[in-house]
């Protein structure tokens, strides 16, 4: 029985080699930035809790506090997606 010929695949285009990227790491400022706004944000909230009626640290504000004490740790909480 006469046998088939192999089918052989076209051949590929040679490509250049990558050069492998340096890892930089984290910028020096991105932990300290990170954690220092995801612990205001915290403090922010905290210090509005235990003020009470005067409603600190801006009175004017009133209930709107919260939203810049939870804006500060989720300013911080996306700075961690840049931490390597």
């Amino acid at each position: 029985m006469p046998e088939s010929k192999s089918r052989k695949k076209p051949a590929k285009a040679a490509r250049a080699p990558r050069e492998p990227r340096a890892e930089t790491g984290n910028p020096r400022w991105l932990v300290p930035t990170m954690l220092t706004l995801m612990l205001l944000g915290l403090a922010w909230i905290v210090l509005f809790y235990l003020s009470g009626s005067r409603q600190l640290p801006i009175p004017a504000l009133e209930y709107w506090n919260l939203a810049v004490g939870f804006a500060l740790i989720i300013a911080g909480f996306v700075l961690t997606t840049r931490w390597k």
